[in-house]
C-alpha cells in the first residue's frame, strides 16, 4: 500500500519491516514490542495489506486512538477516511467496498466475531496496546486463536509498547515462541521535577479541586521555567481534563487544548495533529490516552497527576465501576517519556519520589479487577462459557466468575451450567452491558422507549457523574449541554432497538432499578441503606429522597476520610412501590446478635432493607437463620478456643503446602461450607440462643480427611521433644500468613542437636528462635549446623558474663543438653 516515502522512512519502525513482513510470511504470526510514537501503528498494517488478501482489521482501546489513526494513515496514502482506510466505532462506521485497512475498537470486533467466527473477509487481525491489558482486547486474543485453528489463513500480530511480551509470544505461538519484532525509540534527555501537593490528591468524591489547582499551578510554573515546546498534562478523566483546562485558558500564554472521547474529531485533530512552524505554544490537557494511543507533536514538558482511572469490583459492597488510583509506574514512566520523543524534555511528577517508589510495577489486568459480567455473556454465545478451553493471557478470577454468573442468571441471560439462554442471546447482540440491556427491554414498556433510550445513554456514555440527580442531568442534556449531541445520537440508536409507549417523564429511577435493583436505596440516618447491603453517603442534591434508584456508586481507592467508605455519584428517585415491585421482596425469620445472644425477628425486606420486623422467639431460627448470621457476622462471633485454633492453623499448613484433601481452613472457606462440618452445632445455639456456648475444635475435626488424618501428628506436630527433654509446643502461622513453624526453646535444651528437625514430611524446616536464661531471643536460625559453626560463638561471648551460672560450652555439640543452669 503506498505511503509517503519521506514519511514512511521518518518513522524508526520502517527499520522493522522487512523482518515483520519476512515473520507473517512464514509463521502467520508475530508479537510487535516498540515504544510509544516509533510509527508501528503507522507502518504495520500498510504491511500486512500487502501480504494479505483480505482486510487487515487494527484494533485500538479507544474511540478517539480509532479515529484518529484512521485519519492518519488516510492522510499518509493521500486518500479520503473511508475509502482505503476505515473505521467503526459504536455509533459511527466510516467504511468502503474497497477498504483495505479498518480501525476498531475491541468491543466492536469481539462482537463482530460473535456474529461471524470465521470473520469473513478479514486477512489479518492486528491488536495494538496489549500491553494496556483491556479485558476486551485479553478476550480476543484467546478467541482469535480457537478462530486461526479454522482458518490457517488468518494473520494475527499483536503489538505492545512494552518490553514485556515473552509471555504474548509463547502464548500464540501454538507450541512454539511466536517471533518477536522489536525496535528501540530514539531517545533524548529527560530531566525530572517533582511538584507535589500539600495534601492527598483524593477524597471520597474523586480528585480533590485543590489538587486540580495544583496540577495547573503546576503546569503554569512549567511553562515559564521551560520556555520551549508544547505541554502535554496527564490526568484520569474527563471532569479533571475540562477544569484543569479551564483554569489554564487565559492564565497562560499558550493555547489549550483538551484531549479525551468526547470531544469533537475537530477539536481531536487540533490536539493530535503535526504542529505547524511559528505556531502558538500549546498545552494539551489529556487522559491516558496520550500515554501510548496517540502520539502529541511538538512536546517537550509532561506534567504528571500521577492518578488513572480504572475499572474495579468491591465484592463485599456489590459495586463495581471506575474508579481513580494512583497510576502504574509503567504508565508513570510512559507519560514522562512522552517528553523526551523528538528532543531534550522535562517532566514535573505531581507526587513525591517516595510515592513514585511506592507505585505499582505494571499495570492492573482489567481481568483481574473488572466486573466480568458482560464478558461472561460474550463468553458465552462464543460456546466457551467462563473463558474455559480458551488460553487467554490471565485466568479469569473464580470469585469474579461466581459474581458475574450469578448476576447473568438473575438476567435470565444464562442457565445453572453458564451456557447462553435465548433472552441472553438476545441481550448479547445489543451494544450494551447486560444490565443496562435489560434495563433498556424491559424499561422501554414500563416507561417508554424514549425515557428508557435517555437513562441508558447516560449510563453507558459515563455521563451519569455530570449531575448527581440523574432527571437533572437529562433535563441539561436535552436543553445542549455538553456531549448533548453524542448523548441524543446515541438515544436515537438505542431507541430504534426497542419500541415502546407511553412516555413516562418520571420514570428515571424505574430504569435504573432495573439495571441495579441490588442498589435500591433507602434512607436510614444520615445514610442510604442499599438492598445489597452497602451504606453510602448521598450528595445534598438527593438527600432528601425517601428511596433511591442508584446508578453510580463507588469508593475512591486512597482517599482520606472516607465515613461510609462509599458514595452516592448518581441516582434517580423512586417510590416504595416501584422499590416493592422491581426488588428482591421477602418475608423471613432473621437472626441478629446483640451481645452475644440470638435474637429472632419475623421480617418483610427488600434485600437489607427492613420494611417492618416483629420479635419472635429465638428457638423459631432454625440452624438456617444461625447460619446465616454466622455468614454475616464471620466466626469470630463464636470465637477460637487456643486448641481449636491450634488446630486451625495445624490444618492450615497442610493444605498451603500439601494441598487436597487437607482442607481449606480460611475464614472464606469455612464460612462457605457450614452445612458440612458445623450445621448441628449451629441448630443447638438456634435453641439456648448462644453461639459462644460452642467449642470449635470438635467440629474442625470433622473436616479432617481419612485416612489422611491418622498422619497429622507426624507431618504437623504440636509438640517437638529437644535433646534436654523437654517437649516443646510449636507455634504455627496464623490462617492465612506465610510464615514458618516456630520452636521456641532456651538455647541450652538444644545442646547436641546437629541438624534443625523438618515437618510435612521433611519439605519445611522448623524456624528455632533461641532463648536466653531469661527467655529472651538472641538468635533465629532454621539451619542449626550453620548456627553452632559461626553466630554461636558471639552469643556466647555475649552470653556468658550476662548469665554466668548457665551453660555456654565452646563445643555446643559434644556437651549435654539441660533444662536449669548449674
Amino acid at each position: 500500500m503506498f505511503l509517503r516515502p519521506h514519511l514512511a522512512r521518518e518513522l524508526p519502525f520502517a527499520a522493522a519491516t522487512d523482518d515483520l513482513a519476512a515473520a507473517v510470511r512464514e509463521s502467520r504470526v508475530a508479537v510487535v514490542e516498540a515504544p510509544p510514537g516509533t510509527g508501528k501503528t503507522t507502518l504495520a498494517p500498510p504491511i500486512l495489506a500487502d501480504i494479505v488478501s483480505g482486510r487487515v482489521v487494527v484494533t485500538q482501546p479507544r474511540r478517539i486512538a480509532v479515529r484518529a489513526a484512521a485519519r492518519r494513515l488516510a492522510a499518509l496514502t493521500d486518500t479520503a477516511v473511508g475509502e482505503q482506510i476505515g473505521f467503526t466505532v459504536r455509533g459511527e462506521r466510516a467504511v468502503g467496498p474497497q477498504t483495505r485497512i479498518e480501525m476498531v475498537t475491541p468491543g466492536v470486533l469481539l462482537r463482530r466475531l460473535l456474529a461471524d467466527p470465521e470473520l469473513s473477509g478479514v486477512g489479518a487481525v492486528i491488536l495494538d496496546e496489549v500491553h494496556e491489558r483491556g479485558l476486551d482486547t485479553d478476550l480476543l486474543v484467546g478467541v482469535l486463536q480457537e478462530v486461526r485453528q479454522l482458518r490457517e489463513d488468518l494473520v494475527l500480530v499483536l503489538m505492545s509498547a512494552t518490553a514485556d511480551v515473552a509471555g504474548l509470544a509463547e502464548l500464540i505461538g501454538e507450541g512454539h515462541r511466536a517471533p518477536v519484532i522489536g525496535v528501540d525509540a530514539e531517545t533524548h534527555p529527560l530531566t525530572e521535577r517533582w511538584a507535589p501537593p500539600d495534601s492527598h490528591p483524593l477524597d471520597s468524591r474523586g480528585v480533590r479541586p485543590e489538587f486540580l489547582e495544583h496540577v495547573a499551578q503546576t503546569t503554569r510554573r512549567a511553562l515559564r521555567e521551560n520556555p520551549e515546546g508544547d505541554a502535554l498534562v496527564f490526568l484520569p478523566g474527563v471532569r479533571e481534563v475540562r477544569r484543569v483546562a479551564e483554569a489554564l485558558t487565559g492564565s497562560v500564554e499558550a493555547e489549550v487544548l483538551q484531549l479525551h472521547g468526547q470531544i469533537k474529531a475537530r477539536e481531536q485533530d487540533r490536539a493530535v495533529g503535526e504542529r505547524r512552524a511559528l505556531a502558538k505554544r500549546r498545552v494539551v490537557v489529556s487522559t491516558a490516552l496520550a500515554e501510548s494511543s496517540l502520539t502529541v507533536d511538538g512536546v517537550r514538558i509532561v506534567v504528571d497527576a500521577g492518578l488513572s482511572r480504572e475499572p474495579r469490583r468491591d465484592a463485599v459492597r456489590a459495586m463495581s465501576g471506575l474508579i481513580t488510583v494512583r497510576c502504574a509506574r509503567s504508565s508513570a514512566d510512559q507519560r514522562a517519556g512522552r517528553a523526551a520523543r523528538q528532543g531534550p524534555g522535562v517532566v514535573w511528577r505531581c507526587y513525591d519520589e517516595a510515592t513514585y517508589a511506592t507505585l505499582r510495577a505494571q499495570v492492573t489486568p482489567e481481568v483481574a479487577s473488572a466486573d466480568l459480567t458482560s464478558a461472561l455473556l460474550s463468553l458465552a454465545r462464543w460456546g466457551s462459557p467462563r473463558g474455559e478451553g480458551l488460553a487467554l493471557p490471565t485466568p479469569l478470577p473464580p470469585a469474579a466468575v461466581a459474581y458475574g454468573e450469578a448476576v447473568l442468571r438473575s438476567l435470565e441471560a444464562v442457565d445453572a451450567e453458564g451456557r447462553i439462554t435465548e433472552r441472553g442471546d438476545r441481550l448479547a447482540g445489543l451494544p450494551l452491558s447486560p444490565r443496562w440491556g435489560r434495563a433498556l427491554l424491559d424499561g422501554a414498556p414500563l416507561v417508554g422507549s424514549r425515557r428508557a433510550a435517555e437513562v441508558v445513554a447516560c449510563a453507558e456514555l459515563d455521563l451519569v457523574r455530570a449531575e448527581p440527580d440523574l432527571l437533572k442531568t437529562i433535563t441539561a442534556l436535552r436543553r445542549g449541554a455538553p456531549d448533548a449531541q453524542r448523548w441524543e445520537r446515541e438515544v436515537g440508536r438505542l431507541q430504534r432497538l426497542v419500541r415502546a409507549e407511553p412516555d413516562n417523564d418520571t420514570g428515571a429511577g424505574i430504569v435504573i432499578a432495573l439495571a441495579y435493583p441490588e442498589r435500591i436505596a433507602r434512607r436510614v440516618g444520615d445514610t442510604y441503606l442499599f438492598a445489597s447491603g452497602t451504606r453510602a453517603a448521598a450528595p445534598a442534591e438527593l438527600a432528601g429522597h425517601e428511596w433511591l434508584a442508584v446508578a453510580d456508586v463507588a469508593r475512591v481507592a486512597g482517599a482520606q476520610g472516607q465515613g461510609t467508605g462509599a458514595s452516592i455519584r448518581a441516582a434517580a428517585p423512586i417510590d416504595r412501590d416501584t422499590a416493592l415491585v422491581i426488588g428482591a421482596f421477602t418475608e423471613e425469620v432473621r437472626g441478629s446478635l446483640t451481645g452475644g445472644r440470638l435474637l429472632a425477628r419475623r421480617v418483610q425486606a427488600i434485600g437489607a432493607i427492613e420494611l417492618s420486623a416483629t420479635p419472635i422467639p429465638a428457638a423459631a431460627l432454625g440452624a438456617a437463620a444461625v447460619e446465616d448470621v454466622v455468614r454475616r457476622e464471620g466466626l469470630e462471633v463464636i470465637g477460637w478456643s487456643e486448641q481449636a485454633d491450634a488446630l486451625r492453623r495445624r490444618l492450615a499448613m497442610l493444605h498451603r503446602h500439601l494441598g487436597e484433601p487437607w482442607p481449606d481452613v480460611s475464614d472464606e472457606a469455612l464460612l462457605g461450607r457450614l452445612d458440612t462440618w458445623l450445621t448441628s452445632d449451629l441448630a443447638s445455639a438456634a435453641d439456648t440462643g448462644r453461639l459462644t456456648s460452642i467449642d470449635l475444635l470438635e467440629p474442625l475435626r470433622r473436616l479432617l480427611p481419612w485416612p489422611e488424618a491418622s498422619s497429622l501428628e507426624e507431618l504437623v506436630p504440636q509438640r517437638l521433644q529437644v535433646p534436654s527433654g523437654t517437649r516443646v509446643r510449636l507455634d504455627y502461622p496464623r490462617v492465612g500468613a506465610d510464615g514458618p513453624a516456630v520452636c521456641a526453646v532456651r538455647l541450652q535444651e538444644i545442646f547436641g542437636l546437629t541438624e534443625s528437625p523438618s515437618i510435612l514430611g521433611g519439605r519445611v524446616r522448623l524456624q528455632f528462635h533461641l532463648l536466653s536464661p531469661a527467655r529472651r531471643p538472641v538468635a533465629i536460625t532454621d539451619d542449626l549446623a550453620s548456627f553452632w559453626a559461626g553466630p554461636y560463638a558471639q552469643v556466647r561471648a555475649e552470653m556468658r558474663g550476662r548469665y554466668p551460672k548457665h551453660a555456654w560450652p565452646e563445643d555446643p555439640l559434644s556437651a549435654p543438653a539441660v533444662r536449669r543452669g548449674r
